[in-house]
């Protein structure tokens, strides 16, 4: 999400009200949670998190149901602006555009990715080192564990944080 966009928004109340602009039925708990639906989207669920971030889930029709839909008198049709609703409303909610929050997903994968790459680096190189001192290893199993707990939680590791790992090598 942008900067500051929750506080735009209104917090989770002001993403419910977003929420009525695109969604059918939409239902909000005193938290501010909401439940919403509209054609193929038989489930929409959001709100912020103590953090701030933006939690979202979507359950949509599958196999059969999904055939039946697209096969009645203007299903195809529905099935597109639902497509457009909840791309919309994730335009308006995140900030970014289908092709930014792609992007963004694509970046926070990189992080974890070169996290996990540098703690397997460290662990051969500790492994194959001669001259490696105590404290060094010592030092090196606490970024590890640091940057293992990051991605245990989901929280993608900085890349000061990964190169602080590399450099002790």
């Amino acid at each position: 999400m942008k900067r500051g966009l929750v506080k735009q928004i209104g917090g989770n109340a002001g993403l419910a009200k977003l929420a009525t602009q695109y969604f059918d039925d939409v239902n909000a708990n005193s938290d501010g949670e909401f439940t919403a639906s509209y054609g193929i989207l038989t489930k929409v669920t959001g709100n912020f998190d103590k953090d701030g971030k933006l939690v979202v889930d979507v359950e949509q029709l599958k196999g059969d149901e999904l055939n039946d839909f697209l096969a009645a008198e203007g299903g195809r049709q529905q099935a597109m602006e639902s497509r457009k609703r909840w791309s919309g409303f994730l335009d308006q909610a995140t900030g970014y555009n289908a092709k930014q929050r792609g992007d963004k997903a694509k970046e926070e994968a990189k992080k974890f990715s070169k996290a996990k790459s540098a703690i397997k680096m460290a662990h051969k190189s500790m492994e194959m080192a001669t001259k490696l001192t105590d404290e060094t290893k010592n030092k090196a199993l606490e970024m590890i564990a640091e940057l293992e707990s990051m991605i245990d939680n989901g929280e993608a590791p900085s890349e000061g944080k990964v190169k602080k790992l590399n450099d002790l090598f």
